[in-house]
């Protein structure tokens, strides 16, 4: 496929002229109907301007400029605590897979944010994800995030509060069904991709994550005959991504040795 190239856009929906938001729009949409059934129409894939207004994206282009994949963050306002960089949505055209497009995607958006907004401060940052391996992974790499299988099994005061406001006036640009449930002890928006394009079966090992511990975690907290999922809430901070790195693989180590001793019935 080439050389591939990306570009990342800070709140198009402030700058873009009208006949700007549409063309970027049918990208997204264009590379969001190789990866969905039916594409959902929120966030940036709605093309409002004012969800635009508050979006990130970070574009994957092939050697002849088209757009093969991109991540949409959005950066939520919550009185109290600032601004939360809420992770979002990621798509990559099956033509690219195997290029770990979605990694460098959320990479780059992630430092990209980081060194324009906070290069000295962590920010609050957030997840709402049904799919394992996207749970999976922002346990591992975000700073004291709950729920996660490595940190304290109850929220912090400051994460509950994040995660109440966040429920109350965000559920739109998130895609959280309106009728679903908020479970204040665990995060758990129940219910909430029942028979939507979002939902998947437990058994799909193709939205597992590597990590079979992590998996076996995520399975158990959620419901997915129910069509839960479940918002995460941590910190990141550019100036010490190498603590979090290294952090994240002494977690996961201890996780490891930990469920294989309860395997032998130590």
């Amino acid at each position: 496929m080439g050389k591939v190239q990306f570009e990342t856009i800070f709140y198009p929906g402030k700058t873009y002229s009208n006949e700007g938001l549409s063309i970027l729009t049918e990208q997204l949409r264009a590379v969001a109907a190789e990866c969905f059934l039916e594409v959902p129409l929120y966030q940036a894939l709605s093309g409002k301007r004012k969800e635009m207004e508050r979006a990130i994206i970070c574009l994957a282009r092939d050697k002849d400029y088209n757009v093969i994949g991109f991540c949409s963050s959005l950066v939520l306002e919550v009185p109290t605590f600032g601004d939360v960089f809420h992770t979002g949505l990621t798509c990559v055209s099956p033509k690219a897979r195997g290029l770990r497009l979605t990694h460098k995607l959320t990479s780059k958006i992630l430092i990209n944010y980081l060194l324009n907004e906070s290069p000295l401060s962590p920010v609050w940052v957030s997840n709402c994800a049904c799919v394992i391996s996207s749970l999976g992974n922002a346990a591992l790499y975000f700073e004291d995030i709950f729920p996660s299988p490595f940190n304290k099994a109850h929220a912090t005061k400051a994460q509950l509060g994040i995660a109440e406001y966040i429920s109350k006036n965000y559920r739109g640009p998130i895609a959280i069904n309106s009728d679903a449930v908020f479970n204040p002890e665990t995060f758990v928006f129940e219910g909430s991709v029942k028979d939507a394009v979002f939902e998947k079966d437990v058994r799909d090992a193709r939205f597992h994550h590597r990590n079979p511990d992590i998996t076996t975690f995520y399975k158990n907290y959620l419901d997915f005959s129910r069509g839960d999922e479940v918002l995460q809430i941590g910190k990141v901070s550019l100036l010490t991504f190498p603590k979090y790195l290294w952090s994240s693989s002494k977690r996961k180590s201890a996780f490891l040795v930990h469920s294989f001793q309860e395997r032998l019935g130590y």
